[in-house]
């Protein structure tokens, strides 16, 4: 079977991401990429060179999604409390609008390859730094408008947010429903 015709490599993309994130990196199988894709076996490695290539494309194309997402969601206008409330309660909602319940990719990533892969470790940890980021420059932002304790010293707090939010992530795989979730949220609000 060779491609179908209009083969879109962007769509193809995201379904291997979709797959990738569902399964794991080590339980996909290459034929069940050329089945998700609706391509021969060949033809993903004549296509993308590979199941390690296409994993690493697809990863980088979550990463991006999810660095555009968070970042706008932070960087959003309003009081800086209700912002980061907004923020965190959009991960928890992501992480159960699917009755799968796959998480965060990056964190799956993380938690499979990590310490076996060093570009997957560099990628998510390069996430990682840019969310935290996001969390500093808009806990600085509150405390500057007097919406947040002057006392928390904000790169300590963004990085509490960041281990925070991969926490809830791992958690919403298992737990029954969203409640603790929620109320980590409003505990971590509420430390600030």
């Amino acid at each position: 079977m060779g491609r179908p015709k209009g083969f879109d490599p962007a769509v193809a993309v995201d379904q291997a991401m979709d797959t990738f994130w569902s399964q794991g990196y080590l339980a996909t199988t290459p034929q069940q990429l050329a089945d998700r894709l609706q391509i021969a076996k060949g033809s993903v490695y004549h296509a993308f060179g590979g199941k390690r290539q296409l994993y690493e494309r697809a990863l980088h194309r979550y990463l991006d999604m999810r660095v555009e997402t968070v970042g706008a969601l932070l960087d959003s206008a309003g009081p800086a409390k209700d912002v980061l409330r907004q923020a965190l309660l959009f991960l928890v909602h992501a992480d159960f609008e699917r009755p799968d319940r796959r998480g965060c990719f990056a964190t799956n990533s993380a938690v499979e390859l990590g310490r076996v892969d060093d570009d997957v470790t560099r990628r998510v940890l390069d996430l990682f730094a840019r969310t935290e980021e996001a969390f500093r420059q808009l806990i600085e932002r509150g405390q500057r408008d007097g919406e947040i304790r002057a006392d928390v010293t904000s790169a300590d707090a963004a990085s509490m947010l960041l281990s925070a939010a991969t926490g809830m992530h791992a958690l919403a795989r298992v737990d029954p429903g969203p409640e603790r979730l929620l109320r980590a949220v409003d505990a971590a609000v509420a430390l600030l």
